[in-house]
């Protein structure tokens, strides 16, 4: 719990106690406790940096909030960086409250002066705006969470008026020379897609979620520019995933998502809430997972994997370099079945690009220069892959079977099987070395495979969805 502070006239007051969350300390308490006590799920591999948690009204996004926090159980974290987005102030740039303590029901937190100091010397636009900090919601409602969860803290309460891509890289450089060589905890404080319907919010929290999950903070600079998403806190979770990078976190991982639908059953105007974590996961880069086999043998041998793999390779480096892609002599007759194939891009770990053919009507060498091409160049979720980027590109193939319609869930095997699911004009598909890198169980599986498609998590229960499944022999450049 957080120290008690004397001194009041340089102490933030709480501004929505009582609304967003219980003025009464033994209520606020309970509540939280209540939370993290819910949240069933195992940790991740590796060190947090860095966390993502949703800022609505406990009711609402509590629930969600303490998949993030509940990790911090138990850990030495003694020095706390929030970056939440202004609601209520409009401003250019950042606002640090350099201030004595900031104050919860639940007692008062010591702010960390001489860091907070140490960020506003290193750019222009990080400044102290009091305004920007008086009635904000979205940075206060994570400090309890963070009394309950951690001893004795430090706290650097930062908040964005401007978040733009510039701003985001500004703000997280100025944080990583400030902070220098100790130990600080990041956090973004965001929600989500505001008021569409149920599925519109699914559809566009999903694409967030890819770019979380991707460590992708450019790309989602770019979706939110264009509108592609929405997320209140993006600049603060862009900023967040470039400081993780930054201090030597290679993995990133949604922990839970949910909207206020899920919550009030009121599906007409719903608010998206995540939450996630961005972590060092040392020994386990792609190149170095030792897993189990996954799918199955299609019978191509290692010369016809190396070959495909080339070919990838070539179309991507020629397209990327402006060059005139070569015709391919293919004498295979493996390689020239008709076969749907997904070729994948990771970059440093990180996935870069996913585009497939799920339909297997040309030869498969074919395909696989076509998916290429379009994992590089066409998938929406990321800008197009450069000629300087080529040399950190891993390229991983999952040559198909067939889909296969199944009438018991109880067919599906994880580790052998992936997932396609339709129902109306929703669709959407799982390789199956996804849920064995996720290490889902089927239940799971079928629940992120109708979240990909944009559908209510149990969607696949409904009588009207269509269920599918198929297998692939997958390698890549590392394997």
């Amino acid at each position: 719990m957080s120290k008690v502070y004397r001194e009041k006239s340089e102490v933030r007051e709480p501004a929505v106690a009582g609304a967003f969350y219980p003025s009464e300390a033994r209520v606020l308490e309970r509540q939280i406790r209540g939370f993290l006590d819910s949240v069933d799920q195992k940790g991740i591999e590796g060190d947090v940096v860095a966390l993502i948690s949703p800022h609505a009204g406990y009711m609402y996004s509590g629930q969600v909030a303490a998949f993030s926090y509940k990790l911090l159980e138990g850990s030495d974290f003694h020095k706390v960086i929030v970056i939440a987005p202004s609601h209520r102030a409009y401003f250019d740039g950042a606002s640090v409250y350099n201030k004595r303590g900031y104050k919860t029901p639940l007692g008062v937190v010591p702010i960390d002066v001489d860091l907070c100091n140490r960020i506003i010397a290193q750019t222009r636009i990080v400044d102290y705006h009091a305004k920007a900090h008086t009635e904000e919601h979205s940075l206060e409602v994570q400090v309890p969470f963070l009394q309950i969860v951690l001893e004795e803290f430090e706290l650097v309460p930062i908040v964005m008026g401007s978040q733009d891509f510039d701003t985001c890289k500004a703000l997280s450089d100025a944080i990583v020379k400030a902070i220098g060589d100790e130990k600080a905890l990041i956090i973004a404080s965001s929600d989500l897609s505001h008021f569409h319907n149920y599925d519109r919010a699914v559809s566009l929290d999903r694409i967030v979620l890819d770019h979380i999950n991707g460590f992708d903070p450019k790309g989602l600079a770019v979706d939110l520019e264009k509108r592609k998403c929405e997320a209140c806190g993006g600049g603060p979770i862009i900023t967040v995933l470039l400081i993780a990078k930054k201090l030597g976190a290679n993995k990133a991982k949604v922990l839970k998502y949910a909207n206020s639908g899920d919550v009030t059953g009121d599906r007409n105007r719903v608010v998206g809430y995540a939450a996630a974590a961005v972590y060092k996961n040392p020994g386990k880069t792609r190149d170095k997972i030792d897993r189990e086999r996954v799918g199955v043998d299609l019978g191509l041998d290692e010369e016809e994997k190396k070959t495909l793999l080339r070919i990838a390779r070539t179309v991507i480096e020629c397209t990327a370099k402006h060059q005139e892609v070569p015709k391919f002599n293919i004498r295979s007759d493996i390689l020239s079945e008709k076969r749907g194939a997904f070729v994948t891009l990771h970059k440093q770990d990180a996935l870069r690009g996913c585009i497939g053919n799920i339909h297997g009507n040309r030869p498969l060498h074919i395909t696989i220069e076509e998916m290429a091409a379009a994992a590089a160049f066409e998938d929406p979720r990321f800008t197009p892959v450069t000629e300087k980027e080529l040399q950190n590109i891993d390229i991983e193939i999952s040559a198909l079977t067939p889909l296969r319609k199944i009438d018991r869930v109880e067919e599906i095997e994880v580790g052998k099987h992936g997932i396609y699911i339709k129902k109306g004009y929703h669709s959407g598909l799982l390789l199956p070395q996804v849920a064995t890198e996720q290490r889902w169980n089927r239940t799971t599986f079928l629940e992120q495979t109708c979240h990909k498609a944009g559908l209510p998590r149990n969607a696949w229960k409904d009588k009207d969805a269509s269920i599918y499944v198929f297998s692939a022999d997958i390698f890549s450049e590392n394997k």
